[in-house]
């Protein structure tokens, strides 16, 4: 889902801040309610990003709903008990503001970037979504269609467009991993109201949150205002038991927790001079969340799967997968470095060799994609004209097979290693980017301090380590074969 205004904005926040090479200081800690903070401070530019990111992907669906995930990606943008319908960008877009929203197998990430004067809105605007968003019928009919229509032109109807779903289906047996963000149009349908507020009510709660800003801030003042917008979201279950004293009926209300709506202070909920309400609020903040994450580990891959799928084609192309090691370990790291060699541009060898020199591929590529559990790696080529398919796939093989059996030139891997140095201060450079790497850290790897510490880990690795993990991972006997040919 992408939402953008302000392209002088944009420009300014992708292009007018320098790379900082020196450490990328942090403040980070939790709140009562159980929800991380990380606060950096670059007064460079009078910029500043606002970023939650929710430990929450497709892999935490239930497998006859899947696309949920993705589905609140959306849904989230529909308003509030404080934002009307269609107002959140609104807001965004008179403050000459950019925001954006993403989700992946692992998480779902919202982010606004504003001028600095502009913190406590953003500050407001994420601590309403987090509380009390729009989870009714009306938002649920309107987004169907919109991610139905987005399924239609990003999958359906894009040639090739399936490949994705398809090699995380027929690699992954057991896993989650086996359906991708988008999901079943069908679970969606099949889904009620119920369905997406349960949802609403496991994942989006403080415990399961990360608030990450940077840029122009002052840490303390940003502090005193974080402490205002989210301090007051209490911990445990008492926050799904002031959803449900918005959106539930009084005879519904009472069934569920035994007491009337009249023992709260409909403007002051938390704050009730009630003893009942202040009873029941206190023994709902006793009450856990437990964010449900699969424990399932995918049974290794020992054999080939060989399949194909009949496209709205014109030139066949071939798919190779395999299985990969999870991120934030020396092998999946060797493996992107690896990858780089392969396929990081023109220069790289499957366009060189595949491309324009054998001429049998109009396009040639591999990618890694490290997940949060183990992911995958795949390699790919659309055939030339009358480029048999067979042909093709034993060009693929030979690259394999060459990084299996040969150390990467120093010439090569060199290259690779800057490229990735370059890279990481790319990422870097911006306070959106430094936000987003600080949660990332945060969330997936237990150490927000990696933001610092992720250079190191690829200063040690080594051509050997390289081939080491092409040996591993890329063997005959546990992969898929998928084909790509055109429709009769």
């Amino acid at each position: 889902m992408k939402r953008i205004f302000s392209a002088a904005l944009a420009a300014t926040c992708a292009f007018g801040l320098h790379a900082q090479k020196g450490n990328v200081d942090f403040v980070e800690y939790d709140l009562d309610n159980g929800m991380h903070v990380i606060l950096h401070e670059d007064n460079s530019t009078p910029i500043v990003a606002v970023s939650v990111l929710y430990h929450v992907g497709s892999k935490n669906e239930s497998p006859d709903r899947t696309g949920f995930a993705h589905f609140f990606e959306h849904l989230m943008f529909e308003g509030s008990e404080n934002i009307d319908r269609g107002e959140f960008d609104q807001y965004i877009e008179r403050n000459g503001g950019t925001l954006n929203a993403n989700t992946s197998q692992d998480r779902t990430y919202y982010y606004e970037i504003f001028s600095s004067n502009n913190l406590e809105l953003g500050l407001w605007l994420e601590s309403e979504r987090l509380l009390h968003a729009k989870v009714d019928n009306v938002g649920i009919e309107t987004q169907r269609e919109v991610v139905k229509e987005e399924k239609r032109q990003r999958v359906d109807n894009q040639p090739y467009g399936s490949f994705m779903a398809s090699a995380f289906d027929l690699l992954y047996d057991k896993h989650p991993y086996q359906w991708t963000p988008i999901g079943s149009m069908e679970h969606l349908d099949a889904a009620q109201e119920e369905d997406f507020i349960n949802f609403y009510k496991t994942f989006y709660v403080p415990s399961n949150a990360t608030l990450s800003i940077a840029g122009d801030i002052d840490i303390e003042e940003a502090k005193i205002l974080i402490d205002k917008y989210f301090g007051s979201i209490p911990k445990g279950q008492a926050i799904n038991l002031y959803r449900d004293y918005l959106n539930l009926d009084n005879d519904a209300f009472t069934a569920k927790y035994g007491k009337g709506k009249a023992i709260f202070n409909e403007k002051d909920f938390f704050n009730t001079t009630s003893k009942d309400g202040m009873w029941l609020i206190n023994e709902y903040k006793k009450k856990e969340t437990v964010i449900p994450r699969p424990d399932i580990v995918e049974p290794k891959l020992e054999k080939e799967i060989v399949d194909t799928v009949y496209d709205n084609i014109q030139l066949p192309a071939v798919f190779i997968g395999y299985h990969s090691p999870r991120q934030n370990t020396k092998e999946a790291y060797a493996l992107e470095m690896l990858n780089a060699v392969i396929s990081g541009g023109t220069s790289a060898r499957m366009n060189k060799n595949i491309v324009e020199e054998k001429e049998l591929a109009v396009s040639a590529f591999s990618f890694a994609f490290p997940l949060e559990d183990p992911g995958i790696a795949l390699f790919a080529g659309i055939a030339a004209k009358d480029v048999e398919i067979d042909s093709l796939k034993e060009a693929l093989e030979v690259e394999i097979n060459k990084v299996k059996n040969e150390l990467v030139s120093e010439v090569e891997f060199e290259k690779v290693k800057n490229q990735f140095e370059n890279d990481f201060y790319s990422s870097n450079s911006s306070v959106a980017g430094k936000a987003e790497s600080l949660a990332n850290n945060y969330v997936y790897f237990d150490n927000t301090n990696l933001i610092n510490e992720q250079l190191s880990v690829y200063d040690n690795i080594t051509r050997e380590d390289l081939m080491a993990v092409a040996k591993k991972y890329f063997t005959e006997d546990a992969r898929l074969v998928l084909y790509y040919l055109p429709k009769k």
